[in-house]
């Protein structure tokens, strides 16, 4: 994979001016940063910079101002965060994007292999529109241009595509190993591949499954999901979440897994309750026999053991969503114990694991495995639309 796309190393960033998207879009709470992880992943990017005396300039969006100068999302509130992960003194440029002079002379008076963040591209509304003018401008800040935001290449916008073409570019190293990582659970697997696929709805995830029917070996559908499909297939699911008017689609996903020779992996025995709360009586039933005012609420020992025999015959596992109401007790335990066998096999060399999309990792999190996988994605939609088999602009802008 590395060959198709330029690499940080591939580029001259002796004391040069290197502007670096970067993704700072993350969650703060009176003006403290709550969770660093994607400022944890630029920070080797970032002292590569500054080891060859570049300035590296970080462009990033934040939060949806609407085109608008809106202080509750500016970028100076992440500066000590980021200060902090590095290690190293950050110096922020405030800019309305319809006049970067200012900006200029910041960078042109900052020493060599210094830090600088400038203000939230979506302040101005060309960033979203993907306008060439705001690109030239960003670009005249630059000598060279790094994009280390993977978690915001699927969006064409000014700062992510169209800056790519106007200057010497390349991937950063998160992205670079984001990419690798993922062209290793999709691209150039090994064989057999299993993916699992939860979640709540399979109106967001057609064009996933659709996709995934042709280049995996096996996939486990769970989650909410699952009930649409059973439910297709003729089995009564109670009061279970299902997209009963999605039937059709279920059976034409089912029918062109045959055709691709792909296995559909569905619960056969779920942990069913009354009431969707966190310790509420729960019963087991054989999903031919789920009572009639339950609902479906995780997977059961049948279900578990059946994936865990799929996972034991794969080579490579591609994780998106959870098989069970996760976040209440006792509804995390099938997702629990298939993330426990993912990451014990991925620890005896035994499996290459790939997960991604917010809810993923945070069931990861939770079944304390996250960092068990060899690799977990920490950004959403595009994670979601490469596994869907789409062109992400940010990358697609970075091919040789």
């Amino acid at each position: 994979m590395s060959a198709t796309f330029k690499t940080l190393d591939e580029l001259d960033l002796k004391n040069k001016r290197v502007l670096l998207r970067a993704d700072l879009n993350v969650p703060v709470a009176d003006g403290k940063v709550t969770d660093a992880t994607r400022i944890e992943r630029l920070v080797p990017t970032i002292r590569e910079i500054v080891k060859h005396d570049g300035k590296a300039i970080l462009l990033s969006h934040f939060g949806r101002p609407k085109g608008k100068i809106d202080p509750q999302f500016s970028l100076e509130q992440v500066c000590a965060a980021v200060a902090d992960e590095t290690g190293h003194p950050v110096g922020f440029v405030a800019t309305d994007w319809t006049d970067v002079s200012h900006a200029q002379q910041a960078i042109e008076s900052a020493p060599p292999g210094s830090v600088l963040i400038l203000e939230n591209t979506r302040f101005h509304p060309g960033e979203e529109a993907n306008n060439p003018e705001l690109a030239q401008r960003m670009a005249s800040l630059g000598d060279v241009y790094v994009n280390d935001a993977f978690s915001a290449a699927h969006r064409a916008h000014a700062s992510t595509e169209a800056l790519a073409h106007l200057l010497p570019a390349a991937a950063g190293l998160a992205m670079q190993a984001e990419l690798e990582a993922l062209e290793s659970g999709l691209g150039k697997p090994k064989k057999p591949v299993i993916a699992i696929v939860g979640g709540a709805k399979v109106s967001s995830k057609i064009d996933l499954l659709e996709n995934l029917v042709t280049k995996v070996d096996g996939l486990v559908i769970g989650g909410g999901m699952a009930n649409t499909f059973l439910h297709a297939q003729g089995y009564s699911v109670g009061k279970s979440l299902a997209e009963k008017d999605l039937a059709e689609t279920a059976l034409r996903i089912m029918d062109k897994a045959v055709d691709s020779g792909c296995a559909i992996i569905l619960p056969i025995d779920a942990v069913v309750a009354w009431h969707f709360k966190a310790d509420t009586p729960t019963r087991l039933y054989g999903v031919d026999a789920i009572d009639g005012d339950g609902m479906i609420l995780d997977i059961g020992p049948s279900s578990i053991e059946r994936i865990a025999g799929a996972i034991d015959d794969a080579h490579t596992v591609v994780w998106n969503g959870p098989l069970g109401a996760f976040e209440m007790n006792p509804f995390d335990a099938g997702t629990v114990a298939i993330a426990k066998h993912v990451a014990k096999r991925t620890h005896d060399g035994k499996l290459v694991s790939v997960a991604g999309g917010g809810d993923t990792v945070a069931a990861l999190a939770h079944a304390g495995v996250k960092d068990a996988f060899t690799y977990v994605s920490t950004a959403g939609g595009a994670f979601l639309e490469w596994m869907e088999g789409k062109p992400l602009p940010g990358v697609e802008a970075l091919k040789k």
